[in-house]
């Protein structure tokens, strides 16, 4: 079957895998482009396109026909970058022209109806254009920084993906296929996929230099990336696995969280904080409190192997330098590559311009499981603060309940976590599912790093029970914020409140090991304050 066939003449491809070819010595070296190409589709490469920007048009034609010699024989197309009279010269099944290229309706003139034409698109306008003048699809991008290509106009991140994946729909599906482009490897191929969805509008594929021109084995490098986007991004970053039920019901979640938090409390998970140094011991006393084991690390060269042990990492930006951002993108692409849970915490995000740059330099970097913050930092995050924060503290607020809860929800929604914005009341959502938490205690708000303990809470529930991060996430506050009013019953001031806070909630841990089997504890079941919304 040739690659020219269904579609009024265009050819069905397979957009999943998408190889675009260097042949620098920096990314190729001395190995046979054409051999690499060939182990490329063997291992799943469904579009080979031929990127040179340096050589004599004679030199391209003839590495172009015998690159065309060998995806012919997969049945797979050859894309042609910006030349269009390569294209024509060897018989290319189409080209891909960027931005400052040929206009698309000349290409079409040159190449005619059946040729495939994609392009590059970096921006909203620029896909609705080449959409409007009829390209076939859209390389988009570029989502990440790369060596590769250093002419980029801008770093679009997954946010940009998007944005541009909402510009192709057109109200029941997308118009045309798109592919992202710009440092994607097996490392954050599926947290790409997973951020970059617009509704239930997807990414059709990706593409890639140097995780296969560059690979030594580029036919096993091809196969993981093609397992990797076939598993579902879902399987490690959704709130609740693909496989997994997802409990609405509030009384069902309230009745499951006693055993996530006996779960907890006998299991030793890692947490790993790149914590503020100011909180560092507090935080660490709570992790013991509640059942995890703390290490307070931000050496970034050590997260790869830290992420390994099956626990979960906090980013809490409070005394954040520039040595400091590097060691949190550090780990946090260290948890990204095995799956593991990542707490954000912007400390004071909203209170300089330099806290603001560090939250989009993060977001890009990598994905979250949970954003976790006080009202002013997740307003922060989601870019509508209309005032500056001041210090670590959020300020009073003019937000009504339904606006808070509208807040966290569609933050949710847009970067595909968990996000948790606390304060006397408490406000969670996953997107789908957004519940508003009133337990606590006023002496929590009088004592420095409660806010900095909580993520840590919530950061090791969620690596004990990954089936639904929601649901951890709902008992470790529990856990926590029960545990505070206790304490606030027997204290004296927030000097007495903190060792009693301390001794809570390692006897509400393990007051819960005592009952298990029991059912929901009464005495838990008349202390939880939440509400479904």
């Amino acid at each position: 079957m040739s690659p020219q066939e269904a579609n009024g003449g265009k050819p069905s491809i397979d957009w999943s895998l998408y190889l675009v070819t260097d042949s620098t010595p920096a990314i190729l070296g001395d190995r046979d482009v054409l051999h690499v190409v060939d182990q490329a589709i063997q291992g799943g490469v469904g579009v080979v396109q031929y990127r040179e920007k340096h050589a004599d048009t004679g030199v391209m034609i003839d590495v172009a026909f015998k690159l065309h010699t060998v995806t012919q024989k997969h049945n797979v197309p050859l894309l042609i970058n910006d030349r269009v009279d390569v294209c024509m010269a060897v018989g290319a099944e189409g080209v891909h022209i960027g931005q400052d290229d040929m206009d698309i309706v000349r290409a079409r003139e040159i190449l005619g109806p059946h040729a495939i034409i994609g392009v590059t698109a970096s921006s909203p306008e620029e896909a609705a254009k080449a959409i409007k003048d009829g390209a076939d699809y859209l390389g988009i991008g570029t989502t990440f920084a790369t060596p590769t290509k250093t002419d980029t106009k801008h770093i679009i991140g997954t946010r940009g993906l998007q944005e541009i994946l909402r510009t192709c729909d057109t109200g029941t599906t997308k118009s045309i296929p798109c592919v992202a482009i710009g440092s994607i490897n097996a490392s954050n191929v599926q947290r790409v996929l997973h951020q970059s969805a617009s509704g239930s509008n997807r990414l059709n594929g990706i593409a890639v230099v140097s995780a296969i021109m560059a690979s030594p084995d580029p036919q096993a490098s091809a196969r993981t990336l093609r397992d990797l986007i076939e598993s579902g991004p879902e399987k490690f970053y959704a709130a609740v696995p693909p496989n997994k039920p997802i409990i609405t019901d509030l009384k069902t979640l309230i009745t499951h969280a006693p055993d996530v938090i006996r779960a907890h409390v006998s299991s030793g998970t890692l947490c790993h904080n790149m914590t503020n140094t100011v909180v560092q011991n507090f935080v660490a006393n709570v992790c013991l409190s509640t059942g995890s084991s703390p290490i307070m690390s931000e050496n970034g060269s050590e997260a790869a192997d830290l992420a390994k042990l099956g626990g979960a990492l906090v980013i809490n930006m409070g005394t954040i330098t520039p040595d400091k951002m590097d060691a949190y993108i550090e780990g946090t692409r260290a948890y990204n590559a095995v799956g593991a849970p990542i707490l954000f915490d912007p400390v004071g995000g909203g209170a300089t311009a330099v806290r603001r740059a560090a939250i989009e330099r993060l977001l890009t970097a990598g994905f979250f499981s949970v954003i976790k913050g006080n009202e002013g930092e997740i307003r922060a995050v989601a870019g509508s603060s209309t005032s500056q924060q001041r210090g670590v503290d959020s300020g009073p607020s003019d937000a009504t309940s339904g606006e808070k809860a509208q807040l966290v929800k569609t933050l949710a929604q847009r970067e595909h976590c968990i996000v948790l914005m606390t304060g006397q009341t408490d406000y969670m959502s996953d997107g789908t599912r957004t519940v508003v938490i009133r337990n606590g205690s006023r002496w929590l708000g009088k004592i420095t790093g409660s806010g900095c303990a909580l993520g840590a809470v919530v950061a090791s529930y969620m690596a004990v029970f990954p089936d639904d991060k929601f649901l951890a996430c709902l008992a470790g506050i529990l856990h926590f914020e029960i545990a505070a009013e206790s304490a606030g019953e027997y204290c004296s001031g927030p000097g007495t409140f903190v060792p009693a806070f301390l001794d809570s909630l390692d006897q509400l841990g393990q007051e819960m090991l005592k009952q298990e089997g029991l059912g929901l504890p009464g005495y838990f079941a008349s202390q939880v304050k939440v509400e479904m919304v």
